[in-house]
């Protein structure tokens, strides 16, 4: 008699459609691994570098200083602008809008957190197509201090199309750094995930004052 084989953990059913966000080029259809690493906890305050499992760079996440707003640009490995994304001063629910390229006016979507009061981190992801924005096309829950989160695409949980989580090594423990994961499912834009999990940081940080 056979005995049974226990069944992989987290596994996922990829869309059958491909979900492109930022940009066909960014697509797969296999899972992407990528990697951040950064020596203080809070990526917000410093450019930092996204490696695929081989250690080749990706992408270049760069921040603008001394500017009245955060923001941020996602950069290809040969340094042209993928996306910039930039924190819409006077809101209530920490928005964030991303623009095409280096581009002020040709959003793409935004990011906000779901709810004011927030025990665990939920953020509502509302395309640009979406103006009326009664119910998110894709939702975050999780964050850096919860040590990952799942992205899903519309307001459940069944529907996942990449998470992040945090990987342990002594080597990271020596050095002082953090190392996270993030996986985009095969047909997922993987841009798209990574601009994601980023603003997810931002929202997550500890800053002085209000939006």
């Amino acid at each position: 008699m056979a005995l049974p084989v226990p069944a992989p953990a987290n596994v996922y059913t990829p869309p059958e459609d491909p979900i492109v966000v930022i940009g066909e080029q960014f697509v797969a259809s296999y899972p992407v691994d990528l990697t951040l690493q950064e020596k203080s906890f809070t990526l917000g305050e410093n450019d930092f570098t996204i490696k695929d499992a081989n250690g080749t760079p990706i992408f270049k996440v760069k921040g603008k200083l001394f500017s009245i707003r955060d923001q941020r640009t996602l950069l290809d490995a040969a340094g042209n602008p993928v996306v910039c994304f930039r924190q819409k001063i006077f809101t209530m629910h920490r928005r964030w809008q991303v623009f095409r390229g280096d581009s002020t006016t040709d959003l793409l979507f935004s990011v906000r957190k779901s709810s004011l009061l927030q025990f665990r981190t939920t953020l509502d992801v509302f395309l640009a197509a979406n103006t009326s924005e009664s119910k998110p096309d894709f939702t975050v829950k999780g964050g850096f201090r919860e040590h990952g989160c799942t992205i899903c695409s519309g307001s459940g949980e069944n529907n996942v199309v990449g998470q992040m989580h945090r990987k342990h090594s002594l080597k990271n423990m020596i050095m002082d750094k953090d190392c996270f994961q993030l996986t985009a499912l095969p047909n997922v834009d993987y841009a798209f995930i990574v601009t994601l999990v980023v603003i997810l940081d931002e929202i997550n940080a500890d800053r002085s004052g209000e939006d």
